[in-house]
């Protein structure tokens, strides 16, 4: 079939990752909710005078 063995790797390369890609897709892995961090009001950086 692939007569340059160069041809044959990339060839490999790409279904494997196009397997990866279809299988991430397929099944995707869970995301775990984090909290969301409050913003720090400037007031407590200002300098003291």
């Amino acid at each position: 079939m692939f007569r340059n063995p160069l041809l044959l790797l990339i060839a490999i390369v790409l279904g494997v990752l196009l397997l990866g890609l279809l299988a991430i897709g397929a099944f995707p892995p869970s995301v775990t909710p984090q909290p969301t961090e409050r913003a720090i009001p400037a007031e407590r950086f200002a300098p003291r005078n």
